[in-house]
């Protein structure tokens, strides 16, 4: 073996190695970006699934009281009466949703628990019982929700996922 048939030969296995890095690496970066779309994805499922529920359950337990004490663009307090005594005061009977920085909390009197983190906005569209917009609490019979999340480490590639619904109070 010649020095040329050695230097031909190692150049070939360094094209080698220089593909088989290369796929490897664009290969990983598919893995991550698919991860990240499937994390906020996932995320964004439970927080709406969580949110809708409690918005449903509002106003349960009787008349004499509102059912969406507070309307604000990026925070709802929500009151049902669980144990039945006509107060709302017990532990769980008021539930506080709102956006503190990225991070979506749920306050149902244990104080503000994380739901899920990534959430560059959460838009809150209160209506009445004719579909119209309305800032009067007391009036929502409905609640568009509109959530954009983002993965918790962006990526190139990942845009933000946003996710909306319409609820209806069940119990106005």
């Amino acid at each position: 073996m010649s020095l040329a048939e050695l230097l031909v030969s190692l150049a070939l296995t360094g094209l080698l190695f220089s593909a088989t890095l290369t796929l490897l690496a664009q290969t990983q970066q598919a893995w991550a970006t698919g991860l990240a779309r499937a994390e906020t994805q996932q995320a964004a499922r439970v927080a709406l699934t969580r949110l809708v529920a409690d918005i449903r359950a509002a106003g349960f337990g009787g008349a004499g009281f509102a059912a969406v004490a507070v309307a604000e663009p990026e925070r709802v307090v929500l009151q049902q009466d669980i144990d039945g005594d006509g107060v709302i005061a017990a532990g769980g009977e008021r539930v506080t949703w709102r956006l503190a920085g990225s991070i979506l909390r749920r306050d149902a009197g244990g104080g503000a628990q994380p739901i899920v983190n990534g959430v560059r906005a959460l838009r809150l569209e209160y209506l009445d019982a004719a579909g119209a917009p309305t800032a009067i609490a007391d009036d929502v019979r409905s609640v568009a929700i509109t959530l954009v999340l983002e993965p918790e480490r962006p990526l190139k590639g990942v845009a933000p996922l946003s996710v909306s619904t319409l609820v209806r109070l069940r119990n106005r």
